[in-house]
């Protein structure tokens, strides 16, 4: 959109948000729509803050949950919460899902599915957003926890009894293949299209006999019932097919799409990006393409059709899972105006797409890439690269990107840098450790891209942090000299807890599991492992003889090695993954010379990014004369029509905003934790707002139970 309808926009904008009333009623311009609006724009059309008086913003008011877990499983909040007709609804960092008074943060219901008995038997994992239907009298709000989706009444905050069983839908149902007691679950919320929730899921990416195939599935809001599926994983006969071993859809998982949905609705299209597919580093039992994993779909929203589709990575051996909602944009290319796709990468990259026919607009080379080392594994020769726009963060550590912070801290990560392998684009995993950057998490992640229709500019934060990643020959249940439940905890636990059960941050704060015998006992560690807790997914698929040895083996029980174990098939592979290593020195820095992190801007129109900023500060390196650095973010920016950019994230706690123009700095300030989340903007009775979501608990911050909006 540019600048001479800008006007219209806007107007437009107001027209669709504010409704009929009297003159005297409530005025409302509304974020109804996870990130702003089906296109995943992040994007507002309010203009009362502005550049000039921005630095005037104060906190409105704050909501707190009163149930965030501050010590042992720190919790967090990733939710974009909605504003519709002066109601916010958002989650809490234990998944209440609750409606406030969007002027006073006062208040009005709660729902708690804890008090659903059978969702106790889950982990719980985070809620990144809700998704909202009316037909102009109903009001359903479509959000999930566990494995369930629960339709609730809006107003009242009671689950509506006609959807599904008694207001719920068990996701483990209707996916072509028996997933009972495997984990599933959605952190980020559907779509609606017309009277369809369209929806994709999270699900195990560690392999063997409990990842679960992540299906695409569109749900009806009135009665729950699966009106159609997209098998991710096709099933025989089915286009991709061939991209899989035979029979691969019987028993392979994940390629996934949990990271939400956009759509077009004029159209009638959904695009849906997908993960990597189970296991996530090793592929030697999926050797091929696989489709539709790594892929940008589209699909035709009515019916589950395939319209065309964009594989980002083949045959994923790197967690290169699409991280975000791809958004739907409109740009000047040639002189022509074109309706287009952007979808975000890890990797930083951007692939831009006609909407429609699913041409690309700058070209894609397909680039060789290095074989893999590994016994049995056979990495894809080549990989998609775009042309334009170029990375919007560094690809690789050469020895000029090694920290100088201290000689000290050079030495440190010299030595880690000498023995790892190292190497451009997508070097595949070694047993002596290969570099990867960008790391795990991006690049671009989960929260998302805003879109300057005035400018073409596509505003994103990238995390500039390497990981070193390696995997180890499997040991055998039973080998001499490993004790049966470490062979099992490699497997299966080692990733998230390490190798020395000291715990870690990938996924938020991974506790330590040494010393375990002190704090809990066998039968409350077994309830564990086999029904999850907070962010860990149940192992239910674990044989009992399984599941007991793991309890053996982490309690230290003087029998541990008497625990009788038959050898199944649950760990198939001949490697297991060494856990999410970040590229730290001594100190937990990162092991790279600055900048940690950064805010891009990037021009849709030209493909080159217009300007790059660094984001966050470590406090006590600032403290001593370090700036800029830049730091890790977790969530996303949104954009206004005034020119702004809303932006927290960041490990210092702050929120900040920004010049969309320049990225400069026209206001920063503290906020009670992190707010690892993407803001929301919203007006009631013509007072504009941004409230954002401070749930900490992630990067070793402590964590919140705050919602703090911001006003004039």
């Amino acid at each position: 959109m540019y600048s001479f309808i800008k006007p219209f926009w806007g107007f437009l904008l107001l027209l669709i948000c504010i409704p009929a009333c009297k003159d005297d009623a409530p005025q409302y311009v509304n974020w109804a729509v996870y990130l702003g609006d089906k296109h995943s724009s992040q994007y507002s059309p309010l203009t009362q803050i502005n550049k000039e008086n921005v630095k005037n913003l104060k906190v409105a008011w704050t909501y707190n949950s009163g149930d965030a877990d501050h010590e042992k499983n720190r919790t967090q909040i990733q939710c974009n919460p909605l504003i519709i007709d002066g109601i916010l609804y958002g989650s809490s960092p234990k998944l209440k899902f609750f409606a406030l008074n969007a002027e006073t943060g006062k208040e009005i219901w709660t729902f708690d599915p804890f008090d659903d008995q059978e969702y106790k038997a889950f982990g719980m994992g985070v809620n990144r957003g809700l998704a909202f239907w009316t037909d102009g009298q109903q009001k359903r709000l479509l959000v999930t926890a566990g494995p369930f989706i629960y339709a609730i009444n809006a107003e009242t905050g009671n689950l509506i009894p006609d959807f599904g069983a008694n207001g719920k839908v068990d996701m483990h149902d209707g996916l072509d293949r028996n997933v009972d007691n495997l984990f599933i679950n959605s952190n980020t919320p559907g779509i609606i299209y017309k009277d369809k929730l369209i929806l994709g899921c999270r699900v195990s990416e560690s392999g063997g006999t409990g990842a679960v195939p992540g299906h695409i599935r569109a749900f009806n809001v009135h009665t729950g019932e699966q009106e159609w599926i997209f098998h991710t994983i096709p099933h025989p006969g089915e286009y991709g097919y061939e991209t899989w071993p035979p029979g691969a859809w019987q028993y392979s998982g994940g390629a996934n799409a949990w990271a939400g949905l956009s759509v077009d609705e004029e159209r009638g299209i959904v695009f849906v990006p997908t993960g990597s597919a189970s296991f996530d580093f090793y592929g030697g039992d999926r050797i091929g393409e696989n489709l539709f994993a790594n892929c940008l779909l589209a699909l035709d929203a009515n019916t589950g059709d395939r319209k065309w589709h964009f594989q980002t990575v083949h045959h994923d051996i790197w967690d290169r899972d699409l991280p975000a909602p791809p958004n739907l944009v409109r740009v000047n290319h040639n002189g022509k105006e074109i309706d287009a796709v952007a979808q975000i990468t890890k990797s930083s990259y951007i692939f831009l797409f006609d909407r429609e026919t699913g041409e690309p607009l700058f070209p894609i080379t397909e680039v060789p890439t290095s074989p893999s080392t590994l016994e049995g594994e056979s990495a894809w020769p080549t990989q998609p690269i775009p042309v334009k726009p170029p990375q919007f963060s560094r690809n690789r550590v050469t020895e000029k990107d090694l920290t100088t912070r201290t000689p000290e801290a050079n030495a440190y990560a010299r030595k880690i840098w000498e023995q790892a392998t190292e190497g451009e684009h997508f070097t595949p995993l070694s047993e002596n450790g290969t570099i990867v950057f960008p790391g795990l998490d991006g690049g671009g992640e989960w929260g998302g891209a805003a879109f300057e229709p005035s400018s073409g500019n596509l505003i994103v934060n990238a995390s500039e942090m390497p990981w070193v990643l390696s995997l180890s020959k499997s040991d055998k249940i039973g080998a001499k000299n490993i004790p049966k439940g470490k062979s099992i905890y490699n497997a299966f636990c080692l990733s998230c807890h390490g190798k020395d059960l000291q715990g870690g941050d990938m996924f938020g704060a991974v506790p330590s599991l040494k010393n375990l015998k002190e704090r809990i006992d066998k039968n409350q560690l077994t309830q564990i492992l086999q029904n999850g807790k907070g962010t860990m997914p149940s192992f239910n698929f674990l044989p009992e003889d399984q599941i007991d040895a793991i309890a053996a083996f982490l309690l230290e029980a003087p029998d541990a090695e008497k625990v009788k174990v038959e050898e199944q098939d649950t760990w198939p592979y001949p490697y297991y993954f060494n856990g999410y290593t970040r590229f730290q020195d001594q100190e937990g820095y990162p092991a790279i010379t600055p900048p940690w992190g950064t805010l891009n801007a990037i021009n849709l129109n030209t493909g080159e990014i217009s300007w790059k900023v660094t984001l966050g500060v470590y406090p006590e390196l600032a403290a001593n004369g370090m700036e800029p650095m830049g730091s890790e973010s977790y969530g996303g920016p949104v954009v206004s029509s005034s020119g702004l950019i809303f932006m927290a994230g960041t490990l210092d706690e702050k929120f900040r905003v920004f010049d969309s123009k320049d990225g400069s700095l026209l206001f920063e300030t503290m906020l009670p934790a992190a707010g690892f989340a993407t803001p929301a903007v919203y007006a009631v009775d013509g007072k504009q707002y941004i409230v954002i979501a401070c749930g900490g608990g992630k990067l070793g911050k402590k964590s919140g139970d705050a919602y703090v909006a911001f006003s004039l």
